[in-house]
């Protein structure tokens, strides 16, 4: 069993135990699920770095990236470094973070939110929805073309964005829709953890020109955003690079000067 089936497989039993304490109505009388939402994709389509920066503590790969950092320091810093969008790890066993991280982000920033979560059930949805997300991620790794298609209209019902993520290409043709927002290309392997920008090379002439691209995963250097860029993507997922710094704010700040120097 790789990582990804133990993920779900715990995320299969965390939901159950969620959804007997806390019905999908109470999602829908939070005071932010009628909320006018943030669009990631414009932000991306018109920005010159294209920064999204990402709050994670840990991960399954690197036990542990940055205890210290508060989220609302992380979210107002990112927000001043310039950054297109936040991304915030909801999951609490595989890396540390917690849904409560998403609603203090929320309040911490205007920026663009997106839930980072092992997303398979509807039920995860009206609580992004609740929590203040803009944008949702899909896992073409662990959902069929039925269920992509069923959450994407979901998502969209509930005036969220979608980020498909795909890891090579037979998940980028067999889960491509058209109505999709953003289809983000992970550069890791999930099963060795390895990292590859071959993986993004490979995949962007693929995608359809219409539909932002946005590249995950081993994005240190300035390089190899100019690289990507001029393959076509305008989103560069950044996580550890910030993170594993005392000051994630002013790394993304640092980063970004360099970047659009």
């Amino acid at each position: 069993m790789d990582i990804l089936q133990k993920i779900v497989q715990h995320k299969k039993r965390e939901i159950a135990l969620k959804k007997e304490i806390l019905p999908v109505q109470q999602f829908k009388g939070s005071d932010l699920f009628e909320r006018p939402t943030h669009s990631l994709s414009g932000a991306l389509r018109n920005s010159k770095s294209g920064i999204i920066a990402e709050f994670k503590r840990r991960s399954p790969s690197k036990s542990v990236i940055n205890h210290h950092s508060t989220v609302e320091n992380v979210a107002s810093g990112y927000e001043k470094a310039g950054v297109c969008g936040m991304s915030v790890l909801t999951d609490s066993h595989f890396f540390g973070g917690s849904p409560e991280d998403l609603q203090i982000a929320r309040a911490s920033t205007n920026l663009p939110l997106l839930r980072k979560d092992f997303m398979i059930d509807e039920y995860q949805f009206y609580e992004a929805r609740a929590l203040g997300a803009d944008v949702v991620l899909l896992i073409a790794a662990i959902l069929d073309k039925e269920e992509i298609r069923r959450f994407t209209d979901l998502a969209h019902q509930l005036n969220l964005e979608v980020l498909l993520e795909v890891h090579n290409r037979k998940e980028l043709e067999y889960s491509l829709l058209s109505d999709i927002d953003m289809i983000g290309v992970n550069n890791r392997n999930l099963k060795t953890f390895e990292v590859s920008l071959e993986t993004s090379r490979e995949l962007s002439p693929v995608i359809p020109e219409d539909i932002v691209k946005v590249s995950e995963s081993g994005l240190s250097q300035i390089e190899a955003i100019g690289e990507l860029r001029a393959l076509g993507y305008r989103g560069f997922l950044i996580g550890e690079t910030f993170m594993a710094t005392k000051d994630p704010g002013h790394q993304a700040a640092e980063f970004i000067k360099t970047l659009e120097s």
